[in-house]
């Protein structure tokens, strides 16, 4: 068994639907969902805004590598399509693996080019971290340390202003 901790975002079409699509995927494997942030785009700044979550799964037949193939089901099925030219480009949907622990509750890592875990930008990315505290308030991003710490650090003080809490938008019904 592994428990994985997975970032959504959508910036293109029916934002809140590609969430919802997302979360409805994950089927009987969803622990739980976070609250929904509004960024801006982060890395390409010439594009719509995003909405972001980030959902806590566990599946008992999963290794790490079936959680990629997950994400990439859902935001296929979300009909995502790569630009190769704009790698931080809009998105119908982005799925993220973020980090994995084994059924242990050891962390998983891996160096491989198609899924580094834990996630190698994480510890930057407040519509990472400040999402997932909603679901885990005592989070640890394997490698990096407590994620309400990793908040506070100088590259994330200034994102962490940008996002916008959507009270309005419920993805876990």
């Amino acid at each position: 068994m592994t428990v994985a901790v997975l970032s959504l975002g959508s910036n293109l079409g029916d934002r809140e639907a590609h969430l919802r699509g997302a979360v409805a995927g994950l089927g009987a494997a969803l622990l739980v969902v976070s609250g929904v942030y509004e960024t801006p785009p982060w890395g390409d700044a010439d594009q719509p805004h995003y909405l972001n979550a980030v959902l806590l799964a566990r599946d008992p037949g999963a290794a790490a590598a079936d959680w990629l193939a997950v994400a990439r089901r859902l935001e296929e099925a979300a009909g995502r399509v790569r630009d190769p030219a704009r790698r931080f480009g809009p998105r119908t949907l982005d799925v993220d693996v973020i980090a994995v622990w084994t059924d242990d509750g050891e962390p998983v890592t891996s160096d491989d080019p198609d899924l580094t875990l834990p996630h190698p930008r994480a510890h930057l990315r407040a519509f990472v971290l400040r999402p997932w505290l909603d679901i885990q308030p005592y989070a640890q991003l394997p490698g990096h340390g407590w994620v309400n710490d990793l908040l506070r650090t100088e590259q994330v003080v200034g994102d962490l202003a940008d996002l916008r809490p959507r009270v309005d938008v419920h993805l876990d019904s």
